[in-house]
């Protein structure tokens, strides 16, 4: 008998720490990183910068889990959504992540102006993880979906912003991952296109298994969420129920 494949996230006091070269008397620099960072910073005396956007972070999620990750502004959440996608790597502690996994954080991933719709499409599903018959299997329903018709023959410069949103979108949203990874909610297209994203988005959330929000929208996190983690300085400040999380964070 087969075994079950298990679908999970697990850190284990994950610290991730960037060095920053050729920073010694730029004070300037250093006070600006100083706020985005949250002001976690390090020395030494040749000038090499130590950024820790992560410290010490521990955390499981399970199939069911929808983690809302909360915080202000350099306060580790890319960080966070970064190592769960597998971009980043611990510099101490452990994270193991199990299961498929599709991250809508930057969905212009990939794509080249230069390129024609249709090839941008096969670039970006290399991306995701497909192969070219699994690509060539999804391009009716990218072309319908993106509403862009024979302007997939063009070339992507010729398109306007909302144009190379729609081709985007409908190629990052052809999978159904394991794990999906988000940084705030997607806004894509005008009305009516958006009223079809909505729709695609909450398909996309309900058939995964495990979702890793990052947002500042209360409102989104009360809806979508099930839990909170709350970073500051690029550790774990509070965590828990999503109302009690978020009335300690807004209050």
């Amino acid at each position: 008998m087969a075994l079950e494949k298990k679908i999970e996230v697990v850190l284990n006091h994950v610290e991730v720490a960037i060095p920053i070269f050729n920073a010694n008397g730029r004070s300037l620099t250093s006070r600006l990183l100083e706020v985005a960072t949250g002001g976690v910073l390090d020395a030494d005396p040749k000038g090499k910068v130590i950024v820790t956007a992560l410290q010490d972070v521990s955390l499981t999620l399970r199939p069911g889990d929808r983690l809302g990750i909360i915080g202000h502004n350099g306060a580790g959440k890319s960080t966070l959504l970064r190592i769960i996608g597998g971009v980043y790597h611990p510099t101490s502690g452990d994270a193991r992540i199990s299961g498929k996994v599709n991250s809508l954080i930057d969905i212009n991933l990939g794509i080249n102006p230069e390129a024609t719709g249709l090839e941008n499409i096969y670039v970006r599903g290399a991306l995701l993880g497909l192969n070219k018959k699994q690509v060539a299997s999804k391009i009716q329903d990218i072309t319908e979906f993106s509403e862009l018709g024979d302007f997939l023959q063009m070339p992507v410069r010729t398109y306007s912003s909302g144009m190379q949103l729609r081709l985007a979108f409908a190629v990052s949203t052809i999978v159904r991952p394991e794990i999906l990874i988000m940084d705030e909610w997607l806004s894509v297209g005008d009305a009516a296109f958006q009223a079809k994203a909505e729709i695609r988005l909450a398909e996309l959330l309900e058939s995964t298994q495990i979702l890793v929000l990052a947002s500042h929208s209360r409102k989104l996190l009360e809806s979508v969420c099930n839990r909170i983690i709350w970073l500051e300085h690029g550790k774990i400040k509070d965590q828990g129920p999503v109302a009690e999380v978020l009335s300690r964070y807004f209050d």
